[in-house]
Parts: C-alpha cells; structure tokens; sequence
C-alpha cells in the first residue's frame, strides 16, 4: 500500500515519515533536472556538429561546395538588367543618384521604420566570366594536381581556402532566393534599389594562379570594368564592396579603389601591407579567415582531456611583426606542459596541429607576416583558449562579439619578460577555464563558412556589421556630392592612434 511499511515485529502497518516521502520526490526531481540539463546541453554543441555530417546538406568545404557549385551554375549567369557593360557617363551617374533619391524618399515617408524588417539590399554586378566563373574553374582544375608554394613556403591552394570568403558571401547572395536562410540581406537586381554592391571579383585566385603579368592586367580591367558603373561614379565607390582578403592580391590598383568598403583579414598599420590612408575600421570590415581544422565535437571540449598547458604549431621564423614568434619559440621551448612545433603542410601536418590543439588548454596566437593568421580560429573552432600575442590585431565583428569571453590577450613586451607568460597561464582559475570553454563552443558558428549560409554564421554578421555602417556611407556619399572641392579640409578617419595591446594584469 502505498504510503505504508510492514514491520515484521509487530506484524502491523505503520505510515511512512513525510519527510522521508518528501527527500525521495527531491532526489527524483533534481535526477530529472540533471538528464535535461544534460541532454540540452549536447543538443546545442550537436546542432553545430550534426551539421558536418554529409547528409545535412551543408557544406562547410571549400572544395567541396565548389565542386557543386560549379556543376550547377551556369558559366555565367544571366545579366542584371542594369548592368552596364560600356563607359558611362556623368549624366548615366546623374539619372541614377535621382532614381536613388525617388525610392529612398518612398522607404522614408511611405513605409514604416521597423528596422528588423527591412533587409539590407544589395545589388551583385554580373561581371564578365574571366573576373567570377573562370578563376573558380581555374582552382578547380589545378587544386589537385599541383604542389605550388609561394615564397615563404606556403601551399598556394591551401592559402586560397583560407581566403576564400569572397567565394562564400558571392555564392550565398545569388543563390535563389528559396534555397537562402540569411534573412537580413536581399540580392536586387535594380541599381536604384541597392543599399549597397557588391564585386565579385576573385582577387586571391588570380594573384595565386595566374602569371604575373597577366594577372596585373586583369586587374586594370576588372578596375576599369567597376569604374564604368554609373553607381560606382555616382559614389566614387563607397558603397561598393571589394573583398581583398588576402594582403598580397589587388595590390597594384588598389590606390583606385581605395574609398571602396574592403573585406580584409586585419590592418596592418605598420605600412607594409596597405598604404597610410587605405584601411581602416570607419570604412572596412574584418573577416575571419576559413579555418584548417575540423570543428571539434563534444568529447574534444573536455577540459578533463587536456593535458598540455600551451600549444604552437606552425612557421617559427616570420617577417616584419611575425619577428616576436622566434623570441617566443626561445623563451618557451622544452618547459615542462609546453609544446613547441614547426609546422609543416599537407594532411599530415593538418592532423598534428589538430591532435595538437584538441589536446591544450591554451594555444598561441603570435603575429606572423601579418598580425592575424588562420590559427586563431583553428584554435576557436578546437576549444583551445587563444591566447593572442599581436599587438597590431584588429578582429572580426567585435562590433558583435566580445572576444575577452574567448581569448587572453597578452602584449609583446610582457610575453617576452622571463618566466611571464607561464605564470600568467597557470594564475588563470579553473572556473575561469571552463567558463571560456563554454563561451568558445557557443561561439565556434561564427567563424564557419557554409553553403548554404547559416543564420548567425560568418556571412550573417558580415551583412549585420555592413547594416551598422550604412547610414555614414550614406552620409559621406551625399557630402561628397555637394562639398566644393578644395573647400575645406576633407573629412577622413585616417588620423588615429595606432592599435596596442593592453598589458597584462600581472605586468
């Protein structure tokens, strides 16, 4: 009966204690409690994980959506039906900006302000095939057979995946508009109704895969293509979007485009990559590059599998602010729970630097020829605690996220005191550990490219990064249309500060 005990003593009933009654249905609640936190915590890391697998549809390899793209697409699409494709001239650019004016008055005083509604819209230009379809065939022909490197030793495919986001956002904004998730940007095919246009130009393959001279001249034409554009000269290119990911490519007109908005991976400020007055965050976006590594699943995010204390792998001698890597490499080799190693290419040394990082509790982030590189988000995308030596660095979509949740961030002169940095990491608390643990498993979806794009993946903060800049290219573009040249002093974001590291809290 329930409620009730035989005792064998006395042979009679007795009720049971409500106390007792009253600990079991506790016991029972919190053992429930426990296999729901559980399960919904492997939910949300499964959610990101499933979606490797090959039968969800989505792909995150370059090479791989590549393939289906080009087997898909067209050679080249269907033209807009305002592309232009001869010289234009001031009154095409005139007609135009009025044609602008007409629909943003529409927007303004006909329909109502609700921001979440209204997508940013964006006008791709159907370039000719040698600027977009042909460089992506050309990859696609030679990514197998060929075994090129560039000067410092870098396998030139590889370099072009991890710099491939123009192939990304590109094929996100054309796709049909049924097979999109992104919902805060639109494609128009109507120049008068675009906040903004987009070049798909792919900059890194032709720098990587072309002759020389050969490549030069097609950037005179892609520069002189754009420059034809009546929207190009009705704003002189502000609200154009260029993606120059990688620092080498486009460099020999850039200075023509240099009012463009560029998608870059950092800005150097030291002058070796961009000239003093190209870049800066004002008018550009930092993108994160595509990571090496696979997104590590539930069991790597383990702290309990991490056994060493600081990780490096990759190229131990670089130039420019990449000099600081030697330095470190000799303060911390052979301490005991570091692990120090010269990174090599190919599959083999894919799968060192990811045994490596799933392995770590931190891995280092030190400037290389540039003072960002694609291991930050290896790391990220491992569960590894970045810890960032790079003094220069400027990140990607920190308007959005806070990466003090995800990384330690550690100045050049204090890394470079004896014994520093060792103390420093194991000074860091075990809550504070998992904490970050946590924050980078939730933010690993940031910084994964994928066809189709993923809602709050790295296309998506691109377009709600752009959202935040659209009201000033606005506002500079009609200045630029009414300012007597010469008048004044030109209004510039150029005169700042240069970025630097904070030191560290034990400095």
């Amino acid at each position: 009966m329930a409620g009730r005990h035989y005792t064998a003593a006395s042979g009679t009933f007795k009720s049971r204690s409500p106390a007792l009654f009253l600990l079991l249905a506790l016991l029972a609640l919190t053992l429930l409690f426990y296999i729901f936190f559980i399960s919904t915590s492997s939910n949300s890391i499964g959610n990101v994980i499933s979606s490797r697998n090959p039968n969800s549809g989505i792909d995150y390899s370059f090479v791989s959506s590549l393939e289906k793209f080009l087997t898909k697409s067209p050679r080249s699409a269907t033209a807009g039906e305002d592309t232009v494709s001869g010289t234009t001239s001031v009154e095409d650019a005139r007609k135009l900006d009025d044609s602008i004016w007409k629909n943003e008055n529409q927007r303004l005083y006909d329909e109502p302000f609700n921001p979440a509604l209204s997508p940013l819209k964006v006008y791709v230009y159907e370039m000719p095939a040698k600027f977009t379809y042909d460089l992506l065939w050309l990859f696609h022909n030679t990514y197998k057979e060929t075994s090129n490197l560039t000067s410092n030793g870098s396998p030139v495919h590889r370099l072009i995946e991890q710099h491939s986001i123009d192939y990304w956002l590109w094929a996100d904004l054309i796709a049909p508009e049924s097979e999109r998730l992104l919902k805060n940007v639109v494609r128009v095919y109507k120049q008068e109704e675009a906040d903004l246009f987009y070049i798909p130009f792919f900059t890194t393959i032709s720098f990587f895969l072309m002759e020389k001279q050969q490549c030069k001249a097609l950037y005179r034409e892609a520069l002189k293509w754009v420059m034809d554009q009546p929207a190009w000269n009705r704003s002189e290119g502000r609200d154009h979007i260029l993606p120059v990911h990688h620092p080498w490519s486009f460099k020999s007109v850039r200075k023509f485009m240099k009012k463009a908005i560029w998608l870059l991976p950092d800005m150097d400020s030291t002058g070796n990559w961009y000239k003093p007055g190209q870049v800066y965050l004002e008018k550009d976006l930092i993108l994160p590059y595509v990571a090496n590594l696979d997104l590590c699943d539930a069991k790597c995010l383990s702290s309990s599998r991490r056994t060493t204390l600081l990780f490096f792998r990759g190229r131990l001698k670089r130039n420019a602010g990449g000099k600081i890597r030697a330095k470190l490499v000799e303060e911390l080799r052979g301490v005991d729970g570091v692990s120090i190693e010269e990174g090599t290419a190919g599959e083999g040394g894919k799968e060192a630097a990811q045994s490596g990082m799933r392995k770590s509790i931190f891995c280092l982030n030190p400037a290389g020829d540039t003072p960002s590189s694609a291991r930050l988000f290896d790391a990220i995308v491992s569960g590894c605690i970045p810890i960032i030596v790079s003094d220069e660095l400027e990140l990607p979509f920190e308007g959005i996220l806070d990466y003090r949740k995800i990384a330690l961030f550690v100045s050049s002169s204090d890394a470079l005191q004896p014994g520093w940095l060792l103390s420093f990491l194991k000074s860091v608390s075990t809550a504070q550990i998992k904490e970050m643990q946590a924050n980078l498993a939730k933010y690993a979806r940031h910084f994964l490219y994928s066809h189709p794009a993923q809602p709050l993946g790295p296309e998506d903060l691109v377009w709600r990064m752009m959202a935040g800049k659209l009201v000033n290219i606005k506002l500079h573009t009609r200045r630029s249309q009414r300012v007597v040249k010469g008048s004044r002093t030109v209004c510039t974001c150029e005169c700042r500060s240069p970025n630097a590291t904070s030191p560290g809290p034990l400095s």
